[in-house]
Order: C-alpha cells, then sequence, then structure tokens
C-alpha cells in the first residue's frame, strides 16, 4: 500500500487533467504535479525526523503529500508524528484529496507514526488574512515542512488577493511568489521549503521584493532546472520554464548551492550534478539579487569572459527600451498598408535570421500606423537601431533574436511593444556600432551567458541594461567586418571570438554547446528512438568517437571504453558532471540501445567477459566510425545511406544467434521464447504474475516477439465457446483462471501498449463469443515506465508492475481482479 500512494493519486489527478480542457485548468491557475516530479521534489527534503507539520497549500488531488509520505515511509523509526495541513480551493478536487489524506495517515499509524490531517476548502492567500500580522503568531508559524506547485498566475492590481497581499506586507507580482512568501513566513526557524515554480523571479526588477524577502530569511541550498519548457508539464501542454528549490529558514548563507538539470524527461535518471559557491548563484555587490544558474564549468567561463568585458550602455552611449507603440490602445491609428499618412510599424515577425525584412512576406499584423498629432510622442526618428526580440516562441533554441534596423524611407518610425530597440538618447546611432552590437547580441556567447540569469522566455529591457558589453571601438570593428554581409550563426561566433579576443575557455564553451548539437543531429539522421535522442547518448557518442569540442568530426577514433571513464570523459572535455549513481542509467538507457542499434560492440578485447564484470566496456563498430568521420562532409548524405544498409544486414546476422530465454509455466512445464521485444516481461509474468493472482489456472496462449505465439489452446478456447479470428490481435498472455472461472487477458506494455480504451474495446470483440468473465491486466517491467502511460489505461483494468510483483492497482470500479458486466464498461 505504501508503495503506490503516490501512483493512486496520480491516477485521480489524470481522471480530472482528462476531463478539464486547457481553459478551464488555465483559470484554475495551477496545472497539477505529476507523480514523478512529486517524487523528485520529496527527496529533496534534508532532514525527516520528529514530530513533523506538513503544509501543502495547493494540495490539489494530493499528489505532493502522499510523495512526501512515502520519503517519510522510507525511514519510518525517525519519525514520531506527522500533521498535514492542505489546502485546496477546487471544490471538485477535494474528495479525492480527502482519500489520498485519509490514506496517508492510515498508512503512517500503521507503521507506527501518529497521524492526522486538517483539510480548508478556501484560498490559501485569504486564509492568511486569519494570522492578524504580517510575521503572524507563533501558533501559526508551526510548520517543519511545506512543499508546494503553487498557482501560476499574474496578480490584477484591483484583486481581492493583491489587497490581502498588501495588507500583509507583501508585494510581488504573482500567485506563485504570494504563495511561497506567506509559506515562508509560517515556517518554524530551520524549516524546509521545496517549491516547483516558473524561473521567473530569479530576475527582473518585478520579482525583486520577493527576490530579497525570500534570500533575506531563508538559506538556497538546492535548485534543479529542466532544459526543456515543456517537460514538466508535458501532458497538460504547458510551455513554461520551471524550477525546483529547497530552502531552509535561517539567515544564514550556505557556503555552496547544489544545482542539477536534466535535458530529458527522466527525473530520476540522468542529472547534470554541480556544487556551486553561493557568491557565483548571488553576487554580493548585485543590489537586484539577481540568481545566476551555472550548470557546468565550461558554462561558469561565459560568465567570468562577460566579466571581463568593460563597457556599460552608458559608456557607450546607447539605452535600451521597450516598444513604444502598444497596439491596442492605438488600434484606431494601425493600417494594414503604407501610405502618405502612416509610418512603417515593425512588428517581432519582421525580423527573420537576424534581419528585418520590410513588409514581411505574409504579414499577420498591420505593418503601418498613421503619423499624426496622437502617435507622434510614440514614433521615433528614422535612422540605424538594433531590435530584439522581447519573446521567445516556443522551444526555440536561442533566447536573444537581434537583427540591425537601417534607416527606411520615411519620416518616423514605429516600434511594437513585443521588441526592444537600442538607441542614441532616441536616436539612431552609428551603422557600424549597430552592426557590431547586433553580432555580439547574437552571438552563442551572449546567449548562453544571458540564460543562466534570465528566467523566463521574455527579454526584458531591464536585463539588457545590467549586462557588460565590449568598448565602443571594438564594437565598432566587429560591425566594420560583417558590413552588409549574412552571417551564419557559425560565422558570427568566429567573427566575434576573433576581433573582441575571446578568451579559449569561452571559446571552448560554445565550441561544446556546437558539438552536442552535432552529435544529437546525427543521432536524428540515422534513426536513433526518441528515447536516445538526448543529451546523455549525444555526450556517449562524443566519448565513444573521442570527439572533443575543438575537434572535427574526420579526426573521430574509437578508442574502448567503460562507462566510469565515459563520464570521467564527459566531466573533463565537456565540463558534464554526473552523479556516480547514474552509471546504470547510461548503460541500460543509451548503450543498450546503441547496441541494439550496431553503433556499438561489447567487449571486443574479450567477447566471452563475465557481465559483471568491472572491465566491462564498449568500442565504436568500425562501420559507425566511418560514417563519424564523413559527418559535415560532402560525403555525409552518401554515407548514411550506406550505414544504413550495412547495419541492417548486420543485425540480421546477429538476430540468428540470440539464445532463447527459458521459462517455467506454473503447472511446471518448460518452453523457451526467443530474446527481445517484451519476452522477458513475459516471462516475469508466467513465473510471477501468474502464481501470485491466477493460483490453479491454466495457461491458454502466450505470444513470442520472434514467432506469433508459443501455446495456443486453440482447442480449450473452442471448449470454452471461444472462436478467435485468426486475424485479431491476441493479448500477450491468456490464462484461464479456474477457481473463478475467468479468462484473464494480460498484455506486456511493450508490445501492443497498455490496455487503453481501443485496445479495451478490441479485446472485448475479439473474445466476446466467452461465456466467461473477462479480466483486463496491463503488466509493465517497472512503476517508471507505468507513469508515462497512466494517462492512456483504461477503467476497470488492472495494472501489474514487474519490479513490485506483490501488488496490484485497480483503476476506479468496485472490483478488484475481476470481470466486469457491459453495463459496467
Amino acid at each position: 500500500m505504501t508503495t503506490f500512494l503516490t501512483d493512486s493519486a496520480d491516477i485521480a489527478r489524470i481522471h480530472f487533467s482528462s476531463r478539464l480542457n486547457l481553459k478551464q485548468r488555465s483559470e484554475l491557475c495551477q496545472f497539477l504535479t505529476p507523480a514523478p516530479v512529486a517524487r523528485f521534489m520529496a527527496k529533496q527534503f534534508s532532514n525527516l525526523s520528529g514530530h513533523v507539520s506538513l503544509l501543502d497549500p495547493g494540495a490539489g488531488v494530493g499528489v505532493l503529500t502522499a510523495a512526501f509520505v512515502e520519503q517519510l515511509l522510507a525511514n519510518p523509526n525517525q519519525v514520531e508524528s506527522c500533521f498535514i495541513t492542505a489546502y485546496e480551493v477546487e471544490s471538485t478536487f477535494l474528495s479525492s484529496l480527502k482519500q489520498c489524506l485519509t490514506e496517508c495517515c492510515t498508512v503512517l499509524e500503521y507503521r507506527g507514526i501518529k497521524a492526522n490531517y486538517c483539510l480548508y476548502n478556501k484560498s490559501f492567500i485569504e486564509a492568511a488574512t486569519e494570522k492578524k500580522s504580517p510575521f503572524f503568531t507563533a501558533s501559526y508559524t508551526s510548520f517543519t515542512h511545506a512543499v508546494l506547485n503553487p498557482p501560476y498566475k499574474k496578480i490584477n492590481s484591483k484583486s481581492i488577493e493583491k489587497e490581502i497581499l498588501l495588507s500583509l506586507g507583501i508585494e510581488t507580482v504573482n500567485l506563485y511568489s504570494a504563495f511561497v512568501w506567506i509559506t515562508m513566513l509560517q515556517l518554524i526557524d530551520d524549516g524546509e521549503i521545496v517549491a516547483i515554480t516558473p524561473r521567473s523571479f530569479c530576475n527582473g526588477t518585478y520579482f525583486r521584493p520577493f527576490r530579497k524577502a525570500f534570500l533575506g530569511n531563508m538559506k538556497l541550498s538546492k535548485l534543479h532546472i529542466f532544459k526543456s519548457r515543456t517537460a514538466t508539464f508535458s501532458e497538460d501542454k504547458i510551455l513554461q520554464e520551471n524550477i525546483i528549490f529547497h530552502a531552509v529558514k535561517t539567515k544564514n548563507k550556505p557556503d555552496n548551492i547544489e544545482i542539477t538539470n536534466i535535458s530529458e524527461n527522466e527525473l530520476e535518471g540522468f542529472s547534470e550534478f554541480r556544487c556551486v559557491p553561493y557568491r557565483e548563484v548571488i553576487e554580493s555587490n548585485d543590489s537586484e539579487m539577481f540568481i545566476h544558474i551555472v550548470t557546468n564549468s565550461l558554462e561558469d567561463s561565459l560568465r567570468l569572459q562577460m566579466d571581463k568585458f568593460s563597457s556599460t550602455l552608458e559608456e557607450l552611449g546607447l539605452e535600451v527600451s521597450t516598444g513604444p507603440v502598444v497596439d491596442f490602445r492605438l488600434k484606431s491609428a494601425l493600417r494594414n498598408c503604407l501610405n502618405e499618412q502612416s509610418v512603417p510599424l515593425l512588428y517581432p515577425e519582421s525580423i527573420k535570421a537576424g534581419e528585418i525584412l520590410f513588409p514581411p512576406s505574409n504579414p499577420r499584423k498591420p505593418i503601418a500606423i498613421e503619423q499624426n498629432q496622437e502617435t507622434a510622442k510614440w514614433l521615433v526618428q528614422p535612422g540605424w537601431y538594433v531590435l530584439i526580440k522581447r519573446f521567445s516562441a516556443k522551444e526555440e533554441k536561442r533566447r536573444i533574436s537581434a537583427a540591425v534596423c537601417s534607416p527606411i524611407d520615411a519620416p518616423a518610425l514605429g516600434i511594437e511593444n513585443h521588441l526592444n530597440y537600442y538607441h542614441a538618447k532616441g536616436k539612431g546611432i552609428n551603422p557600424d556600432l549597430a552592426r557590431g552590437l547586433a553580432a555580439f547580441l547574437n552571438s552563442t556567447l551572449f546567449d548562453s551567458y544571458f540564460r543562466q540569469f534570465n528566467g523566463h522566455t521574455q527579454v526584458n529591457a531591464t536585463d539588457l541594461r545590467r549586462v557588460k558589453y565590449p568598448c565602443k571601438n571594438e564594437l565598432i570593428e566587429l560591425g566594420s567586418q560583417i558590413g552588409d554581409s549574412f552571417f551564419d550563426q557559425l560565422q558570427i561566433d568566429t567573427v566575434v571570438h576573433k576581433t573582441l579576443s575571446i578568451m579559449s575557455e569561452a571559446t571552448r564553451a560554445v565550441q561544446a554547446s556546437k558539438r552536442i548539437e552535432e552529435a544529437l543531429a546525427i543521432l536524428k539522421d540515422i534513426s536513433a528512438p526518441r528515447e536516445q535522442q538526448n543529451e546523455r547518448s549525444a555526450l556517449c557518442l562524443l566519448a565513444l568517437a573521442d570527439i572533443q569540442p575543438e575537434t572535427p568530426w574526420r579526426q573521430a577514433t574509437a578508442p574502448r571504453g567503460r562507462i566510469t571513464e565515459m563520464m570521467d570523459w564527459f566531466r573533463d572535455r565537456y565540463g558534464k558532471q554526473y552523479a556516480p549513481n547514474t552509471r546504470e542509467t547510461v548503460r541500460r538507457k543509451t548503450m543498450h540501445q546503441f547496441v541494439q542499434m550496431g553503433i556499438v560492440v561489447e567487449n571486443p578485447d574479450q567477447p566471452e567477459r563475465p557481465i559483471n564484470s568491472p572491465k566491462w566496456c564498449y568500442q565504436l563498430h568500425q562501420q559507425a566510425l566511418s560514417l563519424l568521420k564523413s559527418y559535415g562532409s560532402a560525403q555525409w548524405e552518401e554515407a548514411r545511406r550506406n550505414y544504413a544498409v550495412s547495419v541492417t544486414n548486420l543485425l540480421q546476422d546477429r538476430n540468428r544467434n540470440i539464445p532463447l530465454i527459458p521459462i517455467s509455466l506454473p503447472d511446471g512445464q518448460a518452453i523457451q521464447l526467443s530474446s527481445g521485444g517484451q519476452n522477458i516481461l513475459i516471462k516475469d509474468i508466467l513465473e510471477s504474475f501468474c502464481p501470485r493472482f491466477t493460483p490453479g489456472g491454466v495457461v491458454l496462449y502466450v505470444g513470442d516477439a520472434g514467432d506469433k505465439f508459443i501455446i495456443n489452446e486453440s482447442q480449450k478456447f473452442r471448449e470454452m465457446g471461444v472462436e478467435l479470428d485468426p486475424h485479431g490481435k491476441m493479448p500477450d498472455v491468456v490464462v484461464h483462471y479456474t477457481p473463478q472461472d475467468w479468462l484473464v487477458l494480460i498484455e506486456a506494455v511493450t508490445s501492443h501498449g497498455p490496455v487503453n480504451l481501443k485496445r479495451h474495446n478490441e479485446l472485448k470483440q475479439l473474445f466476446e463469443s466467452s461465456r466467461k468473465g473477462l479480466v483486463f491486466v496491463t503488466a509493465f517491467p517497472s512503476r517508471k515506465e507505468m507513469t508515462r502511460y497512466l494517462a492512456e489505461i483504461s477503467w476497470e483494468t488492472e495494472v501489474w508492475v514487474a519490479d513490485q510483483p506483490d501488488h496490484m492497482i485497480h483503476f476506479n470500479g468496485e472490483r478488484f481482479l475481476g470481470p466486469y458486466e457491459s453495463e459496467y464498461l
């Protein structure tokens, strides 16, 4: 029961999420936490002992609390009691939340831990008015731990929330920072908080009061970032740059902060790890208290390089401002075509590949604004400017997108509010200075550095004002070399680094980023599975070929290497340091697949080496090495096609010699399945599931990844009145559970996927002539694999997980491991 507390709550989360459309969930201001994220957050707490008092101020259906309780149960002897306080304003969630809290307390009591909960169906912010004081009384500042995924929404200046917060002395602009601030005030000394929020509080003027209060009263100890904006709430299709942080309530500052990040959706798998001095994350002389998040040593060299630049914008004689034309306020003056009474109006859509294209080829916005007495103060003089998009769209690789705007043949120019622009006190700037500044802004160096402190998709003028720039003469020299020519990214970076004398460490960091992108492109070009198109696999490919940041692909080699040696190589060559316990992830989630794909060979020096040998090693296959050497050359496409043919032949030869998997059926009969596909899981089903949940049952059918079936008791099916369609998709295993006279239909998730609604109906139709009760079971190799498919699993079905074989999860309904009549389906 304890193992699946979070999964049970996650089923409720998925149930509600599927019934609320995106607009409804946005109105609730909150997207419920997926189980893997909740478990990861619960593991961030450092002290789980004694009397625990937990606050969950936006509890949803209880996933975060369930994960926290699971973590308590990992060391139950250290915990004396646990009192849970939960707030949830949405009444729809209350029934499931109450059930979750009740189950959590029941399990805690069963393990000898005193437990109780208090649930408030009210706004957490409105409830704060009951505390009388911005610092609250002792009876309220009593929580030892807080875990939260607060709502993400701007606070209306005239809302009741704004009024309450101001009365508490809290000045902030978003609900999430308000929740964290109020939570912080209610923690006891040395109390802990773990939260998942947008990263936007790390910089910007609007969040300055929050940063000052939070960093002044809390010791920030852990930060976890996600490289993908869609990773955290992928099921909800939410585009948000999130961060998970852990902090302790004390005014003492830590010496170091742990920073981790992932480039994929496996929180418990392969995370980059770095221990960073506190002064490098929050600079002591920074009055804005920006939070810089640098995940590896090479990226740190970018910060050092930017600090070496000498000039502020003021020293350059420049300013940066937000475009003055707010279109909805000047709607009556906007025009879809230019005429004698109007002047050009630039929107972000005019910036394409570092250039201004006006008018845009297929404009979606007005292209002109009428020039009159009312609009005159919102227009700028003709001249040379540098424009930057204020927002980056979706999963754009770049945060900064700048372009030179040369003088347009018009008496004035309109710049829309979604653009920032550099100018000389409202006027145009030197043409070469504009070209050089745009090139600097468009460099990988600047973009990578900017991401270290910019915590959201918006590029604020405030952030651009605070960074250092090269001196004026250097920028003009850079601009003169570029002129009016079009430079691609490689050419921009080359001329920027050469002209500005960028230090070698920063150049190496930029080259490292490019090599990783190239390795990812190679994996995509050779049709690697999507699960291997990630940074982990890219680094493995680079290590196997010994491609260092400055090494061209034509110089690829094929050294033999063990997993530990490869991970040391990641650290030493690419600054990517990973925890030692991620070795198994590299082996299972990359190297195993590389072997299957024919990219690498295992133990070329000693093929018979025992699998538990510490000398187990890998080497690029000669065909893969030849392919990599051609990358970036004119021969790449031909080499890729030839490689695909040779690997196909190689794998066919290998498959002929794959050993069989021996299996013992519950009745003692021995069979063999071919190696591959779902057959390892089928072995677990027959040897672990059947004895536990269908004792005395008769195995009627076993499918095989290599053959259509190994066991097919067609005569017994006919005796039961089951006439099977020979063209139908059989389940992987069929068991006649004779004590209850049921047919148990089991799907191994790696074959047809889970028993979702479509598969549920297919199996019902396939066995519609049966007079037996039908039970539908989906088997997964692991709980982690199960969480990927929770949203698809049909109600009134069972789920079994091979690595926790004693448990069964039932999806809805009042029965457990039993058939349902048609009216229930």
